[in-house]
């Protein structure tokens, strides 16, 4: 479906509720197309999905997301926080599926 990078444009694209709400569900079947893809071939257990996932319990996502958020709370050198909230929020989401 989508790789990393995608995910990541489409999350920083939300503006407002009715943006989110479309991102949670293009990330949801995001996850669900990967549990397809990995039950019929899984990929080395030591590192991503085949979609881009390194996060596949709700745990560890949600960990991954807040530790990002943590980290680029206050920008860095490569990634500018937004400020809309909205897209903050959905690059945050958006960061459970790939930091680790």
């Amino acid at each position: 479906m989508s790789s990393t990078q995608d995910m990541f444009e489409i999350a920083s694209a939300v503006t407002d509720e009715k943006s989110f709400l479309a991102f949670l569900e293009v990330l949801g079947r995001d996850f669900a197309e990967e549990r397809k893809i990995e039950a019929a071939n899984p990929s080395n257990p030591y590192g991503p999905g085949a979609l881009g996932w390194e996060n596949g319990s709700i745990d560890t996502f949600l960990d991954a997301a807040n530790a990002w958020g943590c980290a680029t709370a206050a920008g860095t050198e490569f990634y500018q926080t937004p400020s809309n909230p909205w897209s903050r929020a959905a690059q945050i989401i958006c960061a459970g599926k790939f930091y680790e």
